[in-house]
């Protein structure tokens, strides 16, 4: 373990060690609930793939994409 970590754990274990057992128990059952929830893995990363869905055409939204560009160039003179 690295020495962060070390000098976490004996700092929460000074804490804890003159707390009642019921309450020692209570502490690691949470510690021990919260590591299985940390196994669940999160996939709703690949809802932000797949194919689009639209009711109009492929060229129907070019053209409307490009209906709506707007660009506000102002060129200057040299």
């Amino acid at each position: 373990m690295e020495t962060d970590k070390i000098d976490m754990a004996e700092n929460i274990f000074k804490m804890v060690k003159d707390l009642g057992p019921d309450v020692k128990l209570d502490l690691i059952n949470k510690i021990k609930e919260s590591l299985k929830d940390s196994d669940k893995t999160d996939d709703s990363w690949k809802n932000l793939f797949g194919a689009w869905k639209s009711e109009e055409s492929a060229e129907e939204i070019i053209e409307g994409i490009r209906a709506n560009r707007y660009t506000k160039r102002d060129i200057e003179d040299l």
